[in-house]
C-alpha cells in the first residue's frame, strides 16, 4: 500500500474474520432502539487522522453501536465522549465531540487506530482475531513512520498488539517488553531513515468500566495526552 488512504479503503472491505464479519452485520441490521432511525456503517472502522500524524492512538476495537454505528473510530459512544473532550482540552482536536461522519471534527497532528476493525461480541476480540488484523496496523505504523512521533496504546490488549506491530517496521520492543501500566513512557530509540526516537506511552483505556469508577479520571487523561503531544513536537 502506498498511501493511507488507499489503506483506509482495503480495510472497510474486510471480510477475514467470519465471527466479527458476522457480528458487525447483525448488530447493523437489528440496531439498538435509541438508534434505530441510524443506517449502521456495519464494517470495518479506518483509522480517523491525518495521513502525516506525528502522534497515533492506538484502541482496542469499534463499539457495536459506536464505531461500527458511526464509521469513525471511537465516535458515538462514552469512551469516545472522554478521548474526544481530552483531546480538545489540550489543543488536539477542533471540536470537543464527535457524533457522526461529517460532523466537522478534525484532529491536529493526532492519527486514532485500532488493533481490530470490526466491533466484536462483548467488545472482547480473540487473540486469533487480533492477530489476522494485526497486518493493518503494521502497515499504517509503515506508513506514519517519517512523521510518527509518539504512540498512545489505550489498555492492555492494545499494549500486545501494538509491540509486534513495532517492530515489524523497524522498531523492536527493549527486551523483556515492556508491562502495561497507566503512565508507562517507553522510548524506542531513533532508526536510520527517521529523525528521532519514538516515545510509547501507556494509559487506561476510556471504558466506561474504568471511568464510571473513577480508575481513569479526565485528568489522567490529559497528562498522558499532554505529554505524548509535547514528544511529538505538537504543543
Amino acid at each position: 500500500m502506498r498511501s493511507v488512504a488507499e489503506l483506509d479503503e482495503r480495510i472497510v472491505g474486510c471480510r477475514a474474520c467470519p465471527r466479527l464479519v458476522a457480528w458487525r452485520e447483525e448488530t447493523a441490521r437489528v440496531r439498538r432502539p435509541a438508534f434505530r432511525d441510524w443506517e449502521y456503517w456495519g464494517r470495518p472502522v479506518p483509522g480517523f487522522g491525518p495521513a502525516d500524524a506525528a502522534m497515533l492512538l492506538v484502541g482496542l476495537a469499534p463499539a457495536a453501536h459506536g464505531g461500527n454505528r458511526t464509521g469513525r473510530m471511537f465516535t458515538g459512544d462514552r469512551a469516545g465522549d472522554v478521548l474526544f473532550r481530552a483531546l480538545y482540552d489540550v489543543g488536539l482536536a477542533n471540536q470537543p465531540t464527535s457524533t457522526h461522519r461529517g460532523d466537522g471534527m478534525t484532529l491536529r497532528g493526532v492519527r486514532m487506530t485500532a488493533p481490530v476493525h470490526c466491533a466484536p461480541p462483548a467488545n472482547r476480540p480473540t487473540v486469533t482475531e487480533r492477530d489476522t488484523c494485526r497486518a493493518w496496523l503494521t502497515n499504517e505504523l509503515r506508513l506514519l513512520r517519517p512523521t510518527l512521533r509518539s504512540v498512545v496504546v489505550l489498555g492492555g490488549f492494545g499494549w500486545q498488539a501494538a509491540w509486534p506491530a513495532l517492530a515489524a517496521t523497524g522498531r523492536p520492543a527493549p527486551r523483556p517488553r515492556p508491562r502495561f501500566g497507566h503512565g508507562v513512557r517507553v522510548t524506542l530509540p531513533a532508526v536510520p531513515d527517521v529523525a528521532g526516537p519514538l516515545e510509547v506511552f501507556g494509559c487506561y483505556h476510556v471504558s466506561q468500566q474504568n471511568t464510571f469508577t473513577g480508575r481513569l479520571t479526565p485528568a489522567m487523561v490529559r497528562e498522558v495526552l499532554t505529554a505524548a503531544a509535547e514528544s511529538a513536537g505538537l504543543r
